[in-house]
C-alpha cells in the first residue's frame, strides 16, 4: 500500500495528553451516510475503521511541521493525523482546502477564535488561556509573570493555540521584554519571578518555532535565556551554566578563522547544543516531538559551518600542512587532530551529495597521507583520535581507502603502509579491554569484505586488493598468533593476550568464509590450523571457543582440500583432547565440539567420518549422552559393509574392466566421483603432486582415444601418479604378455560377465571401448580410431594385449587398506587411494582380483547425444569384434 498515506491517529485525552489510536492509511472520499467528503482511516493490521470524519465547512484544520494535520470536532474531541511522508500530508491538505474553498498555501483554514466549541472546551481553563485565543497577551510586567506562565502552560497541549501564541509573541517582541525582566528579577533576587521566567522560557522552546529561536539564540539574548533556565523550581539551588560557558569552556582556533560570520556561527552552535544536551530538562515523549525545530536549527548550523570551512581552501590547506609537518609540536598536533575529528563528525549531518563533495575535498588534500603521519605518533591519544577519523572515511567509502593503500604500496615498505600501521595499532593497544583494537578490527573487516568491493571493466578490486593484503599485510596480522604458538605450546596466556588473539581469530575466521583461494594458500603455507588449535589449551574459555570456531568454519566449507589437510595433520587430535579434558561438564565448550562432529555426520563428509572413527572411536565410545558419535560409527560401518560387498562382487565385473569392455555411464557417477572430477586446486600443484588432465581436452573422437591412451601411459610412467600401474610393474617390456589374472588364454573363449556398475544390457551397452595396447601404438594403428559401445557379451578373445584393451591400471593393495583415511570410494563402490593433488579426471575403479584396484579413465564430457551415438556404434562393434586380430599369449 502507498506509504504516502500511512498515518498515525492521535486524540487528546482529559489530561491534555495525546493518545495513539493506531496506525493506518488515510483516504478522502464521499461517504453516503455522512452526505459529504470525509476523511477515512483504516487500520493497517486488520483494515478496521479507525476514523470516519466528515470534512465540515466551518471546522478549523491546521497543518503543522509539514506532516501533521490537527483539528477539533464536537464533543470536546481534538484529533491529529501524523503522516509518514510529507507528500501524503500535502495531498490530504489539498482535499480539505478544496472542500472548504480555501487556499492550500495557508496552514489554517478557519479563524480559530470564531469557533464557539473552542470557547466551550476552555471553561475549566484559567481566564488567560481564553484570552490567548484572542491573541491578547498580558503586559510584560513583573507582577504579571505568574499570569503569563499559566497562560503558556495551558496553551501547550493545543497545537492551534501554540501557533497563535507564537505569532503573538513574535509580533510584539515579547522575548526581549521577558529577558529584560530576568535581569531585574536577578538583581532583586526575586526567586518567585525567576521561577516563573523558567516556566515561560521553557514553554517558548516547546512552541517549536524557528523565528523565536533566532531571537533567543542571538548574541545579545542567548546568555540571558541560559540564565532563565538555571532557576528550575524543582531544584533547591540554581545551576551555573553561564559560568561554564563564559569561563570554563574556551574556544580554540587551531587555525586562525578569518571569517567573522563563521566564528559567530561556531559559537552559537556550541551554545545551542549545550542548551539542548545539558540545560533543558529531559523532555517527555510528548515534548520530544515538540523540540524537533531545535534539532533542525542545530543541524542546519552545522551544515553551514562545514560548507563555509570547505570553501576556505587556505584554511584546509594550512590544516593538512601542519598535520604532516614533522616539526609541528605534539600539543599543536593534538589540537589539529581533534579539530579534524570534529570537522568529520559534522559531516555526518550532510546530505549524501554534500557528503560526497566533502570527502572528495579531504581526499584531494591528502587526508589519508596525513593519517599515516598521525598514526606514527607516540601519543596514544592522538592515535586514538586518528582511528576515529579513519572510521569516518571507511564508513563513507572503503574503496577510496583500498585504492590509496594499493597505490602507496608501490612506493613504500610494508612497515609504513597505512593498513599495517592500523594493524600494529590494534596489536599494541594498551587498553586492558582493547576498546580501540575492537574498533580497528571492525574497520579491517570492512576493508577486506568482498561484498563491498567493486568490479569494473578495467580492473577487479577484489582480486587486486586481496592479493595485496595477503602479500603485504597478512603476515603482520597473524604474527602475534604464530609467535605465541611456537613449538605447539602457548607462550603467553594472560587475559589481554587472549583477547587480542581472539580478535585476530575472528578476522581470520571471516577470511576463511569469504576469501576461499587466498586464505587457503595461507593456511597451508603457515600450517595455520595446527597453530590455532594450540590455543585450545588456553585457560581462557573464550579463546578456546574462538579456536574451535575457526576450525568449525573450515570444516563447514566442505572443501576436500581442507579435509585432506586436516587428515594429514591429524588435526582432530587436539579437539578430542580438549573434549576429553572437559569431561562430563555440560557447557558451551562441550556443545561446540559436539556440533562439529554432528555437522560431519549430517553432511556425510566421508573422509572425515572415516578418520574420526578409525582414530578416535575408543576415546569416544563412552560418550552416550548424545547419539552423534554412535551415528558416526554406524555410518562408517555401513560404508565399510557396502564396500566389502562390492569388493566380493568385483571378481565378476573384473573381466569387463581388465579387458576394457566399456566405460561407465556418466549418469551413474556418485558423490565420490564428483570429489575427484570437480577440483583442480593450484595449491596442490605446488606440492609437486601429479594433476591428471581431463579427457575432454581431446577434440575429435579419434583425438579423444589417442588422448586417453597417452593419459594412461603418462599415468603409468609418471613418478607421482595417483595409482602406480601394475602393468608397468609386472611387464617392463612393451611386448610382454598380459599379466596373470587379467585376460589369460584360458579365459579368451569364456563369455564376458555383466558389468557390476550397471544393470543388464543398458549398463553394458554404454561401456565405451578405448584402444590401448601395452605393447605399442603401432599394433593398434589399424583400429585406433574405433570408439564404440561395447556389449557385455563381447568376445573374451580381446585379451590383455589386444588393441581394444581399455585404459586400465591396477595396484596391488592390502585388503585392510580398503577403507583407510587416505582413500575414497570409486563410482562402483571400491576404494581409490585419495592422494591430494591428483584431481581433474574421473578415476572410478573395479577390483580385478582380490586386493587389487582397476583404474579406468572416463571422458567427463559425455552427454545424451554421445550416448545415442555409442548405442548406434555398439552394433557395428559387435560385428567387427571377431574380425579383429588377437595378440596371442
Amino acid at each position: 500500500m502507498d506509504t504516502r498515506r500511512r498515518v498515525k491517529l492521535y486524540t487528546l485525552n482529559e489530561d491534555r495528553q495525546w493518545d495513539d489510536r493506531g496506525t493506518g492509511h488515510v483516504s478522502s472520499s464521499y461517504v453516503e451516510r455522512l452526505k459529504g467528503m470525509s476523511l477515512l482511516v483504516r487500520a493497517e493490521s486488520d483494515g478496521s475503521v479507525l476514523l470516519e470524519s466528515k470534512i465540515q465547512q466551518d471546522t478549523a484544520y491546521q497543518k503543522q511541521q509539514d506532516t501533521l494535520i490537527v483539528w477539533s470536532e464536537a464533543d470536546n474531541v481534538d484529533l491529529a493525523l501524523s503522516f509518514q511522508e510529507k507528500a501524503g500530508c500535502d495531498e490530504i491538505w489539498e482535499k480539505i482546502c478544496e472542500v472548504q474553498g480555501k487556499d492550500p498555501s495557508v496552514d489554517i483554514t478557519q479563524d480559530v477564535g470564531e469557533e464557539e466549541s473552542e470557547e466551550e472546551r476552555l471553561e475549566d481553563v484559567p481566564e488567560p488561556a481564553v484570552t490567548s485565543a484572542c491573541v491578547d497577551l498580558p503586559p510584560c510586567e513583573l507582577g504579571r509573570l505568574g499570569e503569563l506562565a499559566a497562560l503558556v502552560t495551558s496553551i501547550l497541549p493545543s497545537p492551534i493555540r501554540r501557533e497563535r501564541l507564537a505569532t503573538a509573541i513574535e509580533k510584539q517582541g515579547y522575548v526581549k521584554k521577558l529577558l529584560e525582566l530576568f535581569s531585574v528579577c536577578e538583581d532583586l533576587e526575586n526567586t518567585e519571578g525567576l521561577h516563573h521566567l523558567h516556566e515561560i522560557v521553557r514553554g517558548l522552546f516547546l512552541l517549536n518555532k524557528t523565528p523565536l529561536f533566532e531571537v533567543m539564540f542571538s548574541d545579545d539574548c542567548i546568555m540571558d535565556v541560559v540564565g532563565c533556565l538555571e532557576f528550575d523550581p524543582s531544584l533547591s539551588h540554581p545551576r551555573r551554566h553561564r559560568e561554564f560557558l563564559t569561563k570554563i569552556a574556551k574556544f580554540k582556533e587551531v587555525i586562525p578563522i578569518r571569517d567573522p560570520e563563521l566564528r559567530q556561527k561556531i559559537h552559537q552552535t556550541y551554545r545551542v547544543q549545550y542548551i539542548q544536551d545539558v540545560v533543558l530538562p529531559t523532555p517527555s515523549i510528548f515534548e520530544e516531538n515538540m523540540l524537533s525545530t531545535l534539532s533542525s536549527f542545530i543541524f542546519f548550523n552545522k551544515v553551514e559551518i562545514v560548507g563555509m570551512l570547505q570553501e576556505d581552501e587556505k584554511f584546509l590547506t594550512e590544516l593538512f600542512a601542519q598535520l604532516t609537518d614533522t616539526e609541528t609540536e605534539d600539543d599543536k598536533r593534538r589540537e589539529l587532530v581533534n579539530f579534524l575529528k570534529e570537522f568529520c563528525a559534522f559531516s555526518q549531518t550532510l546530505q549524501p551529495q554534500n557528503r560526497d563533495s566533502f570527502f572528495k575535498t579531504l581526499a584531494n588534500l591528502g587526508v589519508l597521507s596525513a593519517l599515516e603521519v598521525i598514526l606514527g605518533s607516540e601519543d596514544p591519544d592522538v592515535r586514538n583520535v586518528a582511528t576515529d577519523i579513519f572510521s569516518y572515511i571507511v564508513e563513507y567509502s572503503p574503496s577510496m581507502v583500498r585504492e590509496f593503500v594499493m597505490q602507496e604500496a608501490q612506493q613504500n615498505d610494508d612497515d609504513i603502509l597505512l593498513i599495517n600501521l592500523l594493524i600494529e595499532q590494534m596489536i599494541c593497544d594498551s587498553d586492558p579491554e582493547l576498546g580501540g583494537a575492537v574498533q580497528l578490527m571492525g574497520l579491517l573487516r570492512v576493508l577486506v569484505d568482498p561484498e563491498n568491493m567493486m568490479a569494473t571493466a578495467n580492473k577487479t578490486e577484489k582480486t587486486e586488493f586481496l592479493s595485496f593484503f595477503y602479500r603485504r599485510c597478512m603476515h603482520i596480522l597473524s604474527a602475534p598468533l604464530l609467535a605465541n604458538t611456537t613449538e605447539n605450546s602457548l607462550c603467553k596466556d594472560d587475559f589481554q593476550t587472549a583477547q587480542l588473539l581472539a580478535l585476530i581469530l575472528e578476522l581470520l575466521t571471516f577470511c576463511v568464509e569469504h576469501h576461499t583461494y587466498h586464505i587457503k594458500n595461507y593456511i597451508l603455507t603457515k600450517d595455520l590450523l595446527r597453530k590455532v588449535l594450540v590455543l585450545t589449551t588456553s585457560r581462557h574459555a573464550f579463546l578456546t571457543l574462538s579456536a574451535l570456531r575457526f576450525m568449525r568454519r573450515i570444516v563447514g566449507m566442505k572443501d576436500e582440500f581442507y579435509n585432506r589437510y586436516i587428515l594429514r595433520g591429524n588435526l582432530f587430535e587436539p579437539v578430542i583432547k580438549v573434549f576429553m579434558s572437559n569431561g562430563p561438564r555440560y557447557n558451551l565448550l562441550n556443545s561446540a565440539i559436539i556440533e562439529i562432529f554432528e555437522f560431519i555426520r549430517v553432511e556425510n563428509i566421508k573422509s572425515l567420518t572415516v578418520h574420526v572413527v578409525e582414530n578416535f572411536c575408543k576415546a569416544l565410545e563412552d560418550v552416550d549422552y548424545v547419539q552423534t558419535f554412535r551415528a558416526l560409527k554406524l555410518c562408517y560401518e555401513q560404508e565399510r559393509g557396502r564396500h566389502t560387498s562390492q569388493k566380493l562382487s568385483g571378481s565378476i565385473g573384473a573381466s569387463i574392466f581388465r579387458n576394457g569392455a566399456g566405460a561407465r555411464d556418466p549418469r551413474a557417477l556418485d558423490d565420490s566421483d564428483e570429489l575427484w572430477n570437480g577440483e583442480a586446486e593450484s595449491e596442490e600443484g605446488e606440492e609437486g603432486e601429479a594433476v591428471v588432465p581431463h579427457s575432454k581436452q581431446a577434440g575429435t573422437e579419434h583425438d579423444k582415444e589417442e588422448s586417453l591412451t597417452d593419459t594412461k601411459e603418462a599415468e603409468c610412467l609418471e613418478k607421482d601418479t595417483l595409482l602406480p600401474c601394475k602393468e608397468d610393474a609386472d611387464s617392463p617390456e612393451p611386448e610382454s604378455k598380459s599379466p596373470k589374472g587379467r585376460n589369460s588364454p584360458e579365459e579368451e573363449d569364456a563369455p564376458m560377465p555383466e558389468c557390476s556398475s550397471g544393470t543388464g544390457d543398458d549398463a553394458t551397452a554404454h561401456a565405451a571401448v578405448y584402444t590401448d595396447s601395452p605393447g605399442s601404438g603401432s599394433n593398434s594403428s589399424g583400429n585406433s580410431s574405433s570408439s564404440s559401445s561395447g556389449n557385455s557379451s563381447g568376445n573374451s578373445s580381446d585379451g590383455g594385449g589386444s588393441p581394444e584393451s581399455p585404459l586400465s591400471c591396477a595396484q596391488a593393495t592390502s585388503p585392510n587398506e580398503s577403507l583407510s583415511p587416505d582413500s575414497t570410494t570409486g563410482p562402483d563402490g571400491t576404494s581409490v587411494e585419495a592422494i591430494g593433488g591428483s584431481v581433474g579426471v574421473a578415476i572410478p575403479a573395479t577390483a580385478a582380483t582380490k586386493g587389487s584396484l582397476g583404474l579406468v579413465d572416463y571422458p567427463d564430457d559425455e552427454d545424451e547425444e554421445d550416448e545415442e551415438e555409442d548405442d548406434k556404434e555398439g552394433e557395428a562393434m559387435e560385428e567387427s569384434v571377431a574380425k579383429r586380430p588377437r595378440l596371442e599369449p
